[in-house]
């Protein structure tokens, strides 16, 4: 397979067939449960040919939530939680900026919004790289990862476990996205 071309000014949407967005969070404080989104759209539009300055536009129906359990599910749609009835979508927009001397990894620095909540928020990104793929499309591919405090977000819903005397769910949210996106015409 050949390189994929990289021009400036190009914009990139994301493959959803080709790409997980997911999540874990601390369950009874010993272990993570993880969960993904199997809803979701992206672009990016490159300014230059190492995609610093990039602007990424993200977007998650919160209703596609899938943790492997359905009970569970139905719970983190609730108002307890996701509140999907009322909210229909997570938003992110951003820019990536290069860290010092590597053109590989960069900081993606943006406006996360659930449930009408904004913050800024600051995760990082690690460039796979660009190639074509089989139909002659040009495709890159990004890990995102991160953490961020659902309560800063409403997501605040908890219980107590008297028998270990801690919490049932932690309070951050680790974040984990890697994501092809096919470049536009």
């Amino acid at each position: 397979m050949e390189t994929a071309e990289i021009n400036i000014e190009t914009r990139w949407n994301i493959d959803p067939s080709h790409s997980d967005v997911s999540f874990k969070i601390k369950h009874l404080m010993i272990t993570n449960v993880k969960g993904t989104f199997k809803q979701f759209g992206a672009s990016l539009n490159a300014t230059n040919e190492n995609f610093t300055n990039s602007q990424i536009d993200f977007w998650i129906n919160p209703s596609s939530i899938d943790t492997g359990d359905d009970k569970r599910d139905m719970h983190l749609k609730s108002k307890e939680f996701f509140d999907v009835e009322n909210y229909r979508q997570i938003t992110f927009s951003g820019k990536l900026s290069e860290k010092m001397n590597n053109m590989k990894n960069f900081d993606l620095t943006g406006e996360l919004t659930i449930k009408n909540i904004s913050q800024e928020v600051k995760l990082s990104v690690e460039y796979l790289g660009a190639i074509k793929d089989l139909e002659g499309n040009d495709k890159i591919g990004f890990l995102v990862y991160g953490k961020i405090n659902r309560k800063d977000f409403g997501l605040a819903w908890n219980t107590a476990i008297e028998t270990v005397g801690g919490m049932l769910l932690g309070d951050d949210v680790l974040i984990n996205c890697e994501v092809q996106l096919i470049k536009q015409i």
